[in-house]
């Protein structure tokens, strides 16, 4: 936590929050923790004590050492229950469900919760789901109903979530081959969402040009190995 604080600095914490990072945090580039996490990787105890501090930078940085498979699911459960702010619950809990064999029945049950931050956690998660796992191993039915279900929630949501949401119909679009005209399909009804980004310089991308530009004239993009970064 000591090696943190020294590498937070000022302009970055004005810059989190902006983007809804809320105390604690100490405004660490996510650059500047690469070669910290390369030095602990594979530490799984030091990731679950780093992440219960609720500090943002040091979730972070448990996200980027902690080995997602060889989590419990009540371990997944409580990270996206104590997420700090939404790049640990959008891009941390993605990342490291998409790695636990139960992370598809997880991310099922986050996106009904009641919690704000945890739904968010389970729409980033099913996108991510998605991008790497194999079609034959994804709940096609289910994806189907959700992409249906998009479309009709969309425009009610909270911001963030319907962030996500537009994420989820992109990814699905993008790399799964049996519902690819469902996704364009669904991205036609939606449209351009109405997404208050707050005072940043972030764009909503409408999701039937992103799912075309991202498959680079393909019927699908080739599945991720990982959505790590």
């Amino acid at each position: 936590m000591s090696r943190l604080e020294a590498l937070g600095t000022e302009q970055t914490r004005r810059t989190f929050r902006r983007h809804g990072a809320v105390e604690p945090f100490f405004g660490v580039k996510v650059g500047d923790l690469k070669p910290l996490a390369k030095q602990l990787k594979g530490r799984q105890n030091l990731a679950l004590e780093l992440y219960a501090t609720g500090n943002g930078d040091a979730q972070y940085l448990a996200g980027l050492i902690v080995d997602g498979a060889a989590m419990t699911k009540a371990q997944l459960n409580t990270w996206a229950r104590t997420a700090s702010w939404g790049l640990i619950s959008g891009n941390v809990l993605a990342w490291v469900t998409t790695e636990h064999p139960a992370g598809t029945e997880l991310a099922l049950k986050w996106i009904e919760a009641r919690s704000n931050r945890v739904r968010h956690a389970g729409w980033a998660a099913l996108g991510g789901l998605v991008t790497v796992r194999p079609d034959n191993e994804l709940p096609l039915p289910t994806l189907q109903r959700l992409l249906d279900r998009v479309t009709t929630d969309i425009h009610a949501a909270e911001d963030n979530i319907a962030y996500m949401m537009n994420s989820f119909v992109i990814c699905v679009g993008t790399y799964v081959a049996p519902l690819g005209n469902a996704a364009i399909d669904a991205a036609r009804k939606i449209g351009q969402p109405d997404i208050d980004m707050g005072d940043t310089a972030c764009k909503v991308p409408a999701a039937e040009p992103y799912i075309l530009k991202s498959r680079r004239g393909a019927p699908v993009a080739p599945k991720r190995k990982t959505i790590r970064c």
